[in-house]
Formats: structure tokens, C-alpha cells, sequence
């Protein structure tokens, strides 16, 4: 093949934005036609192509090329035929892609680089080494099956040895894990105790992410690309650009129709475009792009053109949406075929050896595939395995040092206690980072002495910067996806970030992060990945001014989570233990701090030792009684034990369980009160209507129906938002009186 042939495929200015329509036909030479006789072999790249870093490949690489190539294709093809016979349930190709897959996976090193692909990157994953087998055993559903062990669809890739990690459905929740994940190496390098605590760290690591034209739609793509290029870390971002989400053309999907353009002003990057159809020109790019990563260079991205030749999956039929003549003029720019065309005209194999190489991929597939249809699937009773950790248990004795505990000191608020717990957690495990909006004493170092210091909204976080400097304490951007999504790729790789979201009404941007990666990562992966987060957010109303967006609480849209852990303490010496167990646990904890109990004095307490731990799933009984049991939490603990004194006056004896945990919540506490009072109030500050009270009711009447004497009564907020004046906001909340009232008419029931 001539250097000409291979230059006229690659851009020669990598930055310059395109003169015309970044499309297959204007970045591609025109497919090369079979020839007659041999072709010179490949020469050596002469000294005017040096600088363009041409790859000299010898004749087993590009035929290995190929192979990679239409193996995955077939792959492809071998599940849709399955489907078709309904041995498989759902298909989703990688067709069209191929070649800036494969060399991706040729540039890059399984076990030492670390991967986050999408679901387009098979050609990937089988350059890294994952097995037609393996992918088979996914498509069938099979328990064998690395990726996820039966429980994502095909081509969610996720591979333990490889550093494949664990690849969901929503399109670009990968792209700020991936960032994460690299940050976490960024992190190591900076922090000396790190390097003997954490492994599998490498000096010159890269971490690989892709994703669709469509994903560059999502806000959290600028999030990742703003926090890559800002901390220079060694992300290669391949964008894999055919033209199409699902049914969205791109140029409906982005502003201009070209994502490189848009994104051209972000310093520290290093861009580059290519034709993806074609697998030298796409080696060359990649090449460049992993060796500015490895080089500490900062980020790359490489926009590369790519063909969809079949629907976006098997759900969908693009013959609804693309013209006939659109989808033929993709067809002419088919990576297979035009690198086959360009084997044989280079005389680098025959028509008749590739063949006998296509033949003998086919048989490898058909036999990977009769042997994951034999392999069986999950068995039904392990649906619930590793929804938590199966090796750390929060719930057991070993997290509970309440009962003996020596306190000592001065009392100090709910804020002394959790900040005394994280200065006392940092000092013990440096895996331990602290991270989230206005949380650090000050960004600017220069400043740092020449300030009192921020440490969060609330000064939970105060000197903690100051003792444990900035690469372990530090501010976020204002984005809350982008703090949750950084920790989840931390923790991936054995880091414990404790994060903070500034208000629990602002949490919202994180949600997708907290449900579908954060809580589902151990459950998907089949205990092969985790990512054991805390995520402390400070909620509820009952301090004046809060309004709308400050004083909220919505917590049953988390305790509904498998896999999240929900902790809401009412005082400050079950908030430092609490926070203890929560670090020291090894799933994803969200800690609800409630604003109004910060610096309330009636919750002060003395400090406790360093190693102070409760349990999750351990209520406390704060009040003793025999006519009828209150269930609550946070702040609703307070006003329940003012209603019981003056209920008291009135004859009523009114016993208090204090939750602590959500989920899990100690059930038996709460049955064993109820059995003996026969009588039962769920108060909570969240609305009335589909807040966590429900649940505690239901169960109530469910299982203790025998035991009780009237019917489960709930209090809660009104079914609205928390206004700003304070008169408006105090009939919103629950107040003593609502519980008193409460507390009388289920007594006279």
C-alpha cells in the first residue's frame, strides 16, 4: 500500500475544523477494488511521512486486523440469527465500528489501562481478549457469563481482569466514572500513604472511554470533558460518530453538526478526527491519542466517522427513518469490506486465504454459541445475591460499640461530632477523600493563611483541608452528577471518596448516578465491581427562610434503592457513629444530616472514642411507654418527645422508637413496642402521601394485625412543597401539636 493511499485517509491539520460535512464520504477514500496479480508487500515508512507516525504493520498484524474485524461482525450477525430463533431475548450491534475498535484495543493494554466502553465497543473488548464465548454467554444469559453474570442485556460489557468496568444502559453515566477513575490515579500520585494501601496503579495508566454522537447530547459529556481537561488527566475520549441516535440524526443533536467544533475552545486537549471506517488511519490516530494520555499530556479526543449499517437495535428499523439512498452510500464505506477490497489489491492475502480465515471464524462462533446455549442461567434463589456487600456486614456486631462507649470532652453539637468523625476516619485510612461544593477551607492555597476557611455551608468540613491538604480535601464544579459519578470511578478503584451534596434539594442531577450506576454496580457486575461511596447531604425544613429548595425531604425516593443505604440520625453522638459505620462499610450509604438538628443543644453530646460504631438496622428506644408506640426519625424525634411530656399530663404513656437507619430499619424494635403497646403512630417530616410511613404502616397491619388495637395512624407534611414564610411553613410541617393530636385520637380509638 502506497504512503499516499494511507495519508489521503487521515485529516493532515488534526485541529482544523473540516472544510466540508465531517461524513463517511468526505473523509474516506474511495473503496479500493480487488487486483488481478500481487501487489508489492507493505514498505517502510519513507522519512517525508515520519512526522504523520504512519503504522508499519507487518502481513500477520493487518491480517490479525481483519480477523478481529469480521469476528465481531459475525458476532453480530450470530446473535441477531439467534434471536430470530428466540434463543437469545435482545441484540444491539457493534456493526459499522469495527475498525477504530479494533484499534483502540491494539493501542491499549487489558489489565493495565482501564475501560469504559459502550455498548457499540465489541471489537473492543475482543482486541482486549475477551472471548466470542464470553460475549455469547452474556447474550444467552447465562451465569458463566464475566460481564454480568446473567443479569444485563448483551453487550454491557464489564470484565474484572481485563479493567473492563461494568457498563450499564443510560447513555454517558460511564463518561464521568471513567473521569473519576482516572482522577483516582491523579490522586495516588499526589498522596505518598496511598501507594502502599491501593494496588494496580501504573504511572503512565490510561483510561479509555467512548461514546455515541447522540451521548455528547447529555450534559454530564461536558461535565467529564470540563473535569478531564481542568485536572489534565489521561482520559482518551473516542466518539464514535455515525451520524445517528437511535432515530436523531446529529444534526438534529448538535448545534452545527460537528461535536469537534463545539468543543474546540476546552484548553489541555488534545483533538484529533479520523475515518473510523478505516483501521490504518484509525491505528495512527489512536496511537497518538494514548500516547499524549501516557505521557501526562493531558485528555484526547478523537472524533472518529463511523457507518451504522444496521438499526440502531433489533427493536428498531431504520428503514422508518433513512432514505434508501443514505443507507447504500453507508453501505459503500462498510469497514469490512473495504479493508478485505484492500488485502487483496495489496496483495497481502487472496481472495481464497480470506475465506479460509472467514470460514474459520465461523466455526469458532458456531461452536462458542452451541456452548453457551448448553451453559445454564442463574439460579432463581441468587436474584438477591450481592444486592449488598456479602463480606462486610453494617447490620452485625462488629459495628456496634455503643453500648460500652467512654465519652469525654465538652459537649459538642451534631457538626463537632461528624466533623470530629472525619478528621478521626482521614487519619485512620488515607483511601479517605472529601469532596463537594464550597466544602474545602479554601481552593486558592496562597490564601489559605490568610483566611478563617469555608468548610462547607454548614462548617462541617472545617479544617479538614487544612490538616489533610488539598489533594484529599477539595471543591468540586457546581454539578452534582459530576461529584457522584467521580466517586463512583474512585471507589471502583479502591478509593473511599465521602462526598457532599450541598442540599438534598439540589441532589437531583445525581439521581441518575445514584440509581442506575452508584446502587446498581456490585448487583450488575455480579460482585466483579463496587463502588462503596457516602454521600453526606444535609435535609429538611424547620429552619426559617428554607423555602421551596432548601427544606425538603424526600427520602422514601431513595429507601426504595436495592443496594443504597439510607442513615438519618436525630442527635449528634448517633450522627458520629453512624458516619463511622457508614465509612467503614463497604457499600453505597447516603447520610441524611437534618440542617435544623446541627446546632440544636438538646442533641449535644460529649465525644466518643475513635473506633465508636452503630449498627445499621439498630433502632434506639428513646422513651419508654405502654399505650401506644411512635416510629420515627430525624427531626420528628424531638417534636414526638415533646408531645409524649404533655401527653403524659393527660395520662397517656407514649413509647418512642428512634429509627437511625432507613433502610435497613430495625423491624423487630419496631415489633416488639408495637406487641406490647398495641397501638402504633409513623411520624416523619417527608409528605403524608407515599412517604416512608407507608411502608412501617403497611407492615404494621401486615404482620401484627393480631396484635393491634386500632388502626396504624401516620403523620407527615401536608401533600405540597415547604413554603418561605414562616407561618406558611409551619402548617406544612408536622409540629408537636399535629403528634399530639395524633396521640389522642388513636388512644380514645
Amino acid at each position: 500500500m502506497s504512503d499516499t493511499k494511507v495519508l489521503r485517509l487521515v485529516k493532515k491539520s488534526e485541529n482544523d475544523p473540516p472544510e466540508k460535512a465531517f461524513t463517511a464520504k468526505a473523509v474516506a477514500s474511495p473503496e479500493p477494488k480487488p487486483a488481478r496479480a500481487a501487489a508489492p508487500a507493505i514498505k517502510p515508512v519513507p522519512a517525508r511521512a515520519r512526522q504523520s507516525e504512519k503504522p508499519k504493520l507487518s502481513r500477520e498484524q493487518m491480517l490479525k486486523i481483519f480477523r478481529a474485524m469480521y469476528q465481531s461482525r459475525r458476532l453480530d450477525d450470530k446473535e441477531i440469527q439467534m434471536k430470530g430463533q428466540n434463543r437469545i431475548f435482545f441484540q444491539i450491534s457493534g456493526a459499522g465500528h469495527e475498525a477504530i475498535l479494533v484499534a483502540a484495543g491494539m493501542c491499549l493494554k487489558p489489565g493495565y489501562d482501564w475501560f469504559y466502553p459502550y455498548y457499540r465497543d465489541r471489537a473492543l473488548c475482543l482486541e482486549l481478549g475477551m472471548t466470542p464465548l464470553e460475549m455469547l454467554l452474556q447474550s444467552v444469559g447465562a451465569e458463566a457469563d464475566p460481564n454480568s453474570h446473567g443479569r444485563q442485556m448483551p453487550s454491557h460489557w464489564g470484565h474484572k481482569k481485563l479493567n473492563i468496568v461494568s457498563q450499564s444502559s443510560p447513555t454517558g453515566t460511564q463518561l464521568l466514572q471513567a473521569v473519576g477513575c482516572a482522577e483516582a490515579g491523579y490522586r495516588v500520585k499526589l498522596i505518598q500513604e496511598l501507594k502502599k494501601r491501593v494496588k494496580n496503579f501504573h504511572n503512565d495508566e490510561v483510561v479509555y472511554v467512548s461514546l455515541g454522537d447522540g451521548t455528547s447530547s447529555e450534559g454530564e459529556f461536558w461535565e467529564a470533558l470540563n473535569t478531564a481537561c481542568n485536572l489534565k488527566l489521561p482520559v482518551v475520549f473516542l466518539l464514535e460518530d455515525n451520524g445517528y441516535a437511535i432515530s436523531v440524526p446529529v444534526e438534529v443533536q448538535t448545534a452545527g453538526g460537528d461535536v469537534s467544533r463545539l468543543i474546540s475552545g476546552f484548553p489541555n486537549l488534545y483533538r484529533q478526527r479520523c475515518d473510523g471506517t478505516d483501521p490504518i488511519a484509525s491505528l495512527q490516530t489512536m496511537r497518538r491519542a494514548v500516547d499524549n494520555c501516557r505521557k501526562g499530556r493531558g485528555p484526547s479526543f478523537v472524533h472518529a466517522k463511523v457507518i451504522r449499517p444496521y438499526s440502531h437495535s433489533l427493536s428498531d428499523d431504520e428503514k422508518l427513518y433513512r432514505c434508501e439512498a443514505e443507507r447504500v452510500e453507508d453501505a459503500e464505506h462498510d469497514p469490512i469490506k473495504r479493508f478485505s477490497a484492500l488485502l487483496v489489491q495489496e496483495g497481502i492475502a487472496s481472495q481464497e486465504e480470506l475465506q479460509e480465515l472467514k470460514d474459520e471464524v465461523d466455526r469458532e462462533i458456531n461452536e462458542a454459541a452451541d456452548l453457551a446455549l448448553a451453559s445454564p442461567q442463574p439460579a432463581p434463589e441468587t436474584a438477591t445475591d450481592f444486592v449488598y456487600s456479602p463480606s462486610v456486614d453494617p447490620t452485625s456486631s462488629e459495628f456496634d460499640t455503643e453500648e460500652k462507649a467512654e465519652l469525654s470532652g465538652n459537649p459538642g453539637t451534631m457538626v463537632d461530632l461528624i466533623n470530629r468523625c472525619l478528621h478521626t476516619e482521614m487519619k485512620r485510612d488515607p483511601r479517605i477523600l472529601v469532596f463537594g461544593e464550597d466544602i474545602a477551607d479554601c481552593s486558592r492555597e496562597e490564601s489559605l493563611d490568610l483566611v478563617k476557611g469555608k468548610g462547607g455551608v454548614f462548617k462541617v468540613t472545617a479544617n479538614l483541608q487544612r490538616e489533610f491538604g488539598s489533594a484529599r480535601v477539595f471543591n468540586s464544579p457546581l454539578a452534582e452528577a459530576n461529584i457522584v459519578g467521580r466517586a463512583i470511578g474512585m471507589a471502583t478503584r479502591g478509593l473511599k471518596p465521602v462526598v457532599e451534596i450541598q442540599f438534598f434539594d439540589y441532589i437531583w442531577p445525581a439521581l441518575h448516578q445514584i440509581r442506575n450506576e452508584l446502587a446498581l454496580m456490585r448487583w450488575r457486575s455480579g460482585n466483579e465491581f463496587s463502588a462503596p461511596v457516602v454521600m453526606r447531604v444535609p435535609v429538611g425544613g424547620y429552619l426559617k427562610g428554607g423555602a421551596i429548595y432548601h427544606s425538603q425531604s424526600g427520602t422514601s425516593l431513595f429507601t426504595q434503592i436495592p443496594g443504597l443505604r439510607v442513615v438519618y440520625p436525630s442527635n449528634a453522638l448517633d450522627a458520629n457513629g453512624l458516619l463511622r459505620t457508614s465509612i467503614r462499610c463497604d457499600d453505597p450509604v447516603l447520610f441524611l444530616e437534618h440542617k435544623h438538628l446541627y446546632r440544636q443543644t438538646y442533641n449535644k453530646s460529649a465525644y466518643p472514642p475513635d473506633d465508636f460504631m452503630i449498627p445499621f438496622g439498630k433502632a434506639k428506644k428513646v422513651r419508654e411507654g405502654t399505650d401506644l408506640s411512635i416510629i420515627t426519625y430525624g427531626a420528628l424525634v424531638q417534636r414526638s418527645l415533646v408531645a409524649a411530656r404533655q401527653a403524659e399530663q393527660q395520662g397517656i404513656s407514649v413509647e418512642i422508637i428512634d429509627l437511625r437507619s432507613l433502610n435497613p430499619y430495625d423491624w423487630n424494635a419496631i415489633a416488639e413496642s408495637v406487641k406490647k403497646t398495641s397501638r402504633a403512630i409513623v411520624a416523619h417530616e417527608d409528605s403524608l402521601s407515599f412517604g416512608y410511613g407507608a411502608e412501617i404502616a403497611a407492615r404494621i397491619s401486615d404482620e401484627l394485625f393480631a396484635y393491634v388495637d386500632a388502626p396504624v395512624r401516620r403523620v407527615g407534611a401536608l401533600d405540597t412543597f415547604v413554603g418561605y414564610a414562616p407561618q406558611l411553613e409551619d402548617a406544612i410541617l408536622p409540629q408537636v401539636a399535629d403528634v399530639l393530636k395524633a396521640i389522642g385520637e388513636l388512644r380514645a380509638y
